[in-house]
């Protein structure tokens, strides 16, 4: 699994105010950080960025590849000049930057593929449509068969695609948690080729603390299954980290179990599997979520 990781954001007070400062040594010591604790991409997100985009975008994109040049970045905000702006200054890295996220909106999609491809970035595809978030799965390839053929059209073949189907919070949108799966399992079939991600730790936004490492642990499990292949994910997670990168087979193949209705009888397991197999039951919709489902 590809990590981007996701702590270079505005909403940080620590580098919401290094961005404000232009102070360049929080940016540096996050992104040295971020490479230690195995990111493979660093998400630059600056938020709305309405009043100084154009000049911050470049700014932290030559802060970030002085202290990374080899590594490929995700731009992310609403200010399109400002991701232009960026584009501009980047130097090539081991792969190709990304323009982090392209809504399937025609205002917005209009716009931004013609300037990815002039960049030669690739892009993630956003599903969230004219109307917002996507209804159901098939509202989802739907907007995706859209987005990218507006794509293609563009000249940004599928290789260059990185989709993002949206993931909602389980505690209020348990039933959206599985249409996402769903459309994972598409995904091949009508976009073959691309490549997929989303911001993952958005499952878990909202319940508690303590909740949120397994939240998002297992739904990343039950996405790579079938077929996502990278997440914009927390890098101080280190057991996230190390399943994404293979080093805990057994916490895989108990989600997989779980998800095939084949999971041990709990009072067999360790509490660590049980809590996985219990996490799974309720991004699926099996159990209700609550605050306290571990404990039940």
């Amino acid at each position: 699994m590809i990590l981007f990781g996701e702590s270079l954001n505005v909403i940080s007070k620590v580098i919401g105010k290094a961005y404000k400062e232009r102070d360049a040594k929080p940016i540096q010591e996050e992104v040295a950080e971020q490479l230690k604790l195995e990111m493979d991409y660093i998400d630059i997100n600056l938020g709305p960025a309405k009043k100084d985009g154009h000049e911050l975008m470049p700014w932290v994109c030559q802060v970030v590849q002085e202290a990374a040049p080899d590594t490929p970045l995700l731009l992310d905000t609403s200010n399109i000049a400002a991701i232009e702006e960026g584009l501009k200054v980047l130097k090539p890295a081991s792969k190709p930057h990304i323009v982090n996220s392209i809504m399937a909106r025609p205002e917005r999609y209009t716009e931004m593929l013609p300037m990815a491809a002039k960049y030669e970035a690739d892009i993630v595809a956003l599903m969230w449509g004219p109307d917002g978030l996507p209804r159901d799965e098939n509202e989802r390839a739907a907007l995706c068969v859209e987005l990218l053929y507006a794509a293609n059209e563009a000249g940004i073949p599928n290789e260059k695609i990185w989709v993002d189907g949206i993931v909602t919070p389980v505690n209020i949108q348990q039933a959206q948690c599985v249409s996402l799966l769903n459309f994972q399992m598409m995904l091949e079939d009508i976009a073959p080729g691309s490549m997929s991600t989303c911001g993952l730790s958005n499952i878990s936004n909202g319940p508690p603390v303590e909740l949120r490492p397994i939240l998002n642990n297992t739904f990343m499990i039950m996405l790579e299954r079938y077929g996502m292949k990278s997440v914009i994910a927390d890098p101080l997670d280190t057991e996230l980290t190390s399943v994404a990168k293979g080093r805990r087979q057994d916490i895989v193949d108990i989600v997989h179990q779980a998800m095939d209705g084949a999971a041990p009888e709990l009072s067999t397991l360790s509490k660590e599997h049980a809590d996985y197999v219990k996490t799974v039951k309720v991004i699926t919709g099996e159990n209700l979520f609550s605050d306290s489902y571990l404990d039940i």
